[in-house]
């Protein structure tokens, strides 16, 4: 019986030091997610209360051989981390693509965006036909899917399609409900852009 929970305990350990993190000793920044005045624009307050607080923005031990300004994407367990470097990440809690939109590789920021434009894809578009009046483009705002920032990636082969961008439901974060994007809370997007650079390296896991 020794024996056994020995095993278990191991086997917890070492699923600990491969997923290659730890929020011993995190930093919270629950009270960042107040209403906030962005290019004309005014976000309205986050009720933080109601998301899970592992999902709140924290700054966590988070061992990688990644070098600082890297974004690694945890989509099992949806988070996001923010490569700082010294063994310590920032980390964001994200929502990601439902089932059959899921998606892992590396990719990289070609392009960042304020209050961005969104225009749904061709395929979106055929399974949505009421988004048919955007194909032009969504203008931004409060109610566009892209929220106040977003960070378009890109690899070897161009677009793919997918972008790191705010939304207004917060209440997705957590969840699987996209369409393959990365999203955050509006808040935290705006920490992340302002943290990332163009070119900067994103491995979703």
């Amino acid at each position: 019986m020794r024996m056994k929970s020995f095993a278990i305990v191991a086997a917890l350990a070492l699923s600990t030091a491969i997923a290659g993190c730890s929020t011993i000793g995190s930093r919270m920044f629950s009270n960042d997610y107040g209403a906030v005045t962005d290019a004309g624009y005014q976000l309205p307050r986050i009720p933080i209360e109601k998301v899970p607080m592992k999902y709140h923005r924290q700054e966590v031990n988070y061992d990688t051989q990644e070098k600082p300004g890297t974004i690694i994407v945890d989509t099992q367990n949806k988070f996001l981390y923010f490569v700082e470097g010294d063994g310590q990440a920032m980390r964001y809690g994200i929502g990601v693509g439902r089932e059959g939109f899921e998606w892992h590789g590396t990719a990289h920021i070609a392009l960042k965006r304020e209050w961005p434009t969104w225009t749904p894809p061709s395929q979106m578009i055929q399974r949505q036909p009421e988004l048919a009046k955007f194909a032009g483009g969504m203008e931004p705002g409060l109610k566009n899917p892209l929220g106040a920032r977003a960070m378009y990636l890109f690899n070897k082969g161009g677009d793919m399609g997918y972008r790191l961008h705010g939304s207004p439901e917060w209440n997705s974060i957590g969840k699987a409900m996209s369409s393959g994007c990365i999203r955050l809370m509006n808040q935290d997007i705006i920490d992340l852009y302002d943290r990332a650079s163009v070119g900067a390296k994103v491995i979703v896991l």
